[in-house]
Formats: structure tokens, sequence, C-alpha cells
């Protein structure tokens, strides 16, 4: 690997774009760093230390790991690539839903850069809410709640309230455009790669601080971590091939088909959406509790959800946010796959399954083994999600188990696409991969 790693900077065209994409990298971590003005940075630091063990477990804790551990910091890129993250979830709903997008993303690539520039409005929307919200949250007190002091050097200044919403926004639009650049002129997919930089950055110092607090606990956690992460590429790599023969026709004096290939089904169809759902929805009870938090007589409801679901270490708590998973699998696979449609366009070329009558059965036969497939997906990704949570119920001590949950899927996934992406441009100048 390491050969293979020195003959790809060999290379000029493959040198440049590796040099290209670690140096947006390091525009990257350097914005996430850069606190935003009007930002208190000494009070800052201190409250940092103390606010970062209990962001974990919840939309805020997610939005603190694809930051980078950025959101606590009230750096310029704070907000991280969470909003992108967000807006194209959102738009692949709604292309189901509205006629008018799903039209747009049958139109080819004309169609599909019309619904990556509505990403890019909606993400800017987003942004804004976002960044405004962490900001009223800063400005009461209630981002940091040990932390007696003030992180802002000016709370009640509305201009500065204002010039710091717009920084954050404009570095939210700032990461779009750095990502799309590494996809241009680097290595592998920008978003992707800049999610990656945001959980590895945040990795060493979280291993930091268990071998600071027990290193019987460190030796345990590598050799865990070591099985979990075998696992996970397994799984990652795991797919179902269906086969897929093409007659031969003929076009003009052309003979065309006659191939073979084959539909890939991973096993894990979904990725990490569902996780992020299912800790948005979990958000919900717990800003209930923020917001009765005041009251002088709590209701009854309100302090069964506080006992609950408020905190990620109650049986149920653990029960529900498996549950989601498991049911956000089985969507968002249902709405990102369509049997109907795959088996509608390979009749319409001469395609068709060994064995299978194309048509109908042909989508009821994929619909099928897609159903057989995303039940371990499902399951896998809600054991995978409990790891963290299953350690602070154990030890009682750390919220931040390193390998598990979104950390390990981000760095597993976007670690395999993009060294098999340089794998293949060393393979086209005979060059050893790096998987071999």
């Amino acid at each position: 690997m390491l050969t293979a790693f020195t003959r790809a900077f060999r290379t000029p065209d493959l040198r440049k774009k590796l040099l290209f994409t670690l140096g947006i990298i390091a525009l990257f971590r350097l914005g996430s760093v850069l606190p935003t003005p009007g930002v208190h940075v000494q009070n800052l630091a201190a409250c940092f230390d103390q606010a970062r063990e209990g962001a974990n477990g919840n939309i805020y804790g997610m939005v603190q790991l694809f930051s980078g551990g950025a959101l606590l910091k009230l750096s310029v890129f704070a907000l991280g690539i969470m909003p992108y993250i967000t807006a194209s979830i959102i738009l692949q709903l709604l292309v189901v839903v509205i006629p008018r997008l799903e039209a747009l993303k049958k139109e080819g690539q004309s169609g599909q850069t019309k619904i990556t520039q509505y990403t890019r409005y909606l993400t800017v929307g987003l942004g804004v809410l976002q960044s405004t919200a962490f900001i009223a949250l800063a400005r009461s007190g209630q981002l940091f709640p040990n932390c007696q002091s003030n992180v802002l050097i000016n709370p009640d200044n509305v201009f500065q309230i204002v010039t710091m919403v717009l920084i954050m926004t404009a570095g939210t639009s700032v990461i779009m455009w750095l990502g799309e650049l590494i996809t241009d002129r680097g290595v592998g997919n920008g978003m992707s790669v800049l999610i990656f930089a945001s959980v590895v950055a945040i990795f060493p110092s979280e291993m930091a601080n268990i071998f600071q607090a027990n290193k019987f606990t460190f030796a345990a956690v590598l050799v865990i971590g070591v099985f979990i992460v075998a696992a996970v590429v397994f799984v990652e790599q795991a797919q179902r091939r269906i086969p897929v023969q093409y007659a031969k026709r003929m076009v003009g004096r052309r003979m065309y088909g006659g191939t073979s290939t084959y539909i890939p089904l991973k096993v894990n169809q979904a990725g990490i959406i569902p996780l992020i759902f299912a800790s948005s929805l979990l958000y919900l009870p717990q800003l209930v509790v923020s917001l009765f938090a005041n009251a002088e007589e709590p209701n009854t409801v309100v302090q069964w959800i506080s006992q609950n679901l408020a905190t990620g270490d109650t049986p149920i708590y653990m029960v529900t946010f498996f549950l989601l998973i498991v049911f956000f699998t089985y969507f968002y696979v249902s709405i990102t796959f369509n049997p109907t449609e795959v088996a509608d366009n390979m009749k319409k070329y001469g395609g068709f399954i060994p064995g299978i009558r194309p048509g109908r059965p042909t989508a009821e036969y994929l619909n099928f083994v897609l159903n057989r497939l995303t039940t371990p997906g499902a399951l896998y990704l809600g054991l995978i999600s409990m790891i963290p949570i299953f350690a602070l119920a154990v030890s009682g001590a750390s919220q931040n188990f390193p390998f598990g949950g979104a950390t390990i899927l981000i760095m597993v996934g976007v670690g395999l696409d993009t060294v098999k992406q340089i794998e293949s441009q060393l393979q086209q100048r005979n060059y050893e991969g790096f998987l071999r």
C-alpha cells in the first residue's frame, strides 16, 4: 500500500489532484478553528472543555460530529456540512412527492443540475435557521449549560448577532463550494471527503481522553475497534449481484446487446441516512423538556419524557432509537430504489433476469430480494448505532465512544470509496492498487 501511495505521488496529474484535495482539507480545518467575530475566545475555551462531553446522542451531537468539533467553538465553519446533508435528504424526499422534481430527475444531467441548484438554495436557508438557533442558545447560556461565563462579547448588540448569523451562513456556503471543488478537481466525492475530515479531526482527541482516563480501557477500545472496523468493512462491501442478460437486437446494420451484466444491491443500501433521521426525531423529546424546564408544575407527560427519552442511557430510549433506525432504513430504501422503474428500464432496452419474465414479475422479484437484503442491513445499522449507547450504559463514564455509530460508518465508507477511486486511476497506469 505504501508503495502504491508513493507511485501515486510520482504520477503528475494524480499528485496534483491529491495535493489539491489535501489543500482544500487544510483550508476547511482552518475555518473550523477560526472564531466568528463577536465571540469571547477565552470564555469560550473554558466552556468548551466542560460542554463537549455532553454533545452526543441527538441532533446537537450530530452537528457537532459533522462540524469536526467546530460547533462548540462557534467558528466560521461551525455548522459544518450538516445543512447541506439535511437539504440533500429533503430534496431526495421531495423528488418522490413533487411531480415537477421527479420530472427534472428524469431529464438527465440538465435536470440534476437544477435539483443541485435547489439544494444549494435550501442549504443557505437551513444555514440561516441553524446559525440563528445556535447563536440564540449561546446568547441565552443554553449552548453551554454548565458554564456561567458569557461566550459572546456583546450579546445584546443586534448588529453583532446579525453579523455572526451572516458569517456562519457564508461559512456553510463556502463549505459547499469547497466540496464541489474537490469533486471537480480533486480525488473522491467532495462532500464525503469533508465529512470524513471532520470525523477524523475529533477522533484523536477522543482516543487521547480515553487513554488519560484509563489505559486498560484504551487497550480494550482498540481491540474492540479493530473487530468493529472489520465487521463494518465486511458488511459495507457485501452486495447481492442480480444477473441481467441483454438480448441481441439489430439497429440499422449493427448488432447491439447480447451482453451480461448485473444489478448490485448492497446490504446497507441506505448508508447513514436512517441514523440521521432517527437522531433528529429523538431530539424532539429533548426540545420539549427544555421548553418546559422552567415550569413551576411540570406536566406528567413532560416528566415521563424527561425520565425516559431525554437521555440516551434508558432502556426505552435505546429500544425507540433502534426501532426508528430499522423503520427509516426500510423507508429510505423504498424511496430511493424503485423496482418497478428498474424493471421497466430493463424491459425497454431488452434486458431480463434469467428465469424471470420481464415486466411485473421482474419488479416483484427485485422487491422480494430488496426486502430480504434490507432486513439484515437495518439490524446492522441499528446495532452499530447502539454501540456508543451501550458503552455509556456499561461504563457510565464517557459518552464519546469513538468506534461506533455515524463515526465508524463515515470513516469506513468514505475511506473505501476514496481508496477505490485512487486505485482505479492507478490501474489505468498499470500500477499496483491500494487494495491488493
